[in-house]
């Protein structure tokens, strides 16, 4: 069975620590019976990325899909939350286990950030995967998620 692990930094406010919790909830709302969603903290706050891990495996996931929560690829992100994944995961050798890239750029996140700011979104064509949204066009730069490095790969 597949889990979504969700992990963010975790912190030493309660209501920070306490939403993740909630957007496991609503995570597992929207994948169904058949994915386990649990999450976790890299630090400051439990359950712990090996608590978060075993929880998984507890439930009966042979497959963890570790999911960073945050936004950018940072330090943690892109380094300290796959180790710490990675060593928890050593306990468990025969479930397997991959560590995703953080939010990075998603046309669903600027519509979460027009709706928040109270503005509509007047322009379709953010929807554009042909388009770079990097400042100088350097296509590429913005990571994985880059929708002109999607649109250049398939184009060669």
């Amino acid at each position: 069975m597949r889990s979504i692990l969700l992990i963010d930094h975790g912190s030493v406010r309660a209501e920070a620590n306490h939403m993740l919790a909630c957007m496991a909830n609503l995570v597992q709302q929207m994948v169904g019976r058949d994915v386990l969603v649990h999450y976790a903290h890299m630090e400051l706050a439990e359950p712990s990325i090996a608590d978060g891990f075993a929880a998984c495996v507890r439930d009966g996931a042979t497959e963890v899909v570790a999911f960073p929560y945050m936004l950018s690829p940072g330090k943690h992100s892109t380094r300290d939350i796959p180790r710490m994944v990675s060593e928890a995961a050593s306990a468990y050798p025969t479930v397997t286990y991959r560590v995703t890239e953080a939010f990075g750029m998603s046309t669903e996140l600027a519509l979460v950030i027009a709706r928040r700011a109270g503005v509509d979104v007047v322009n379709a064509a953010a929807n554009d995967a042909c388009m770079c949204w990097e400042p100088a066009g350097k296509v590429g730069s913005c990571g994985a998620a880059c929708a002109g490095k999607t649109a250049n790969a398939s184009a060669a």
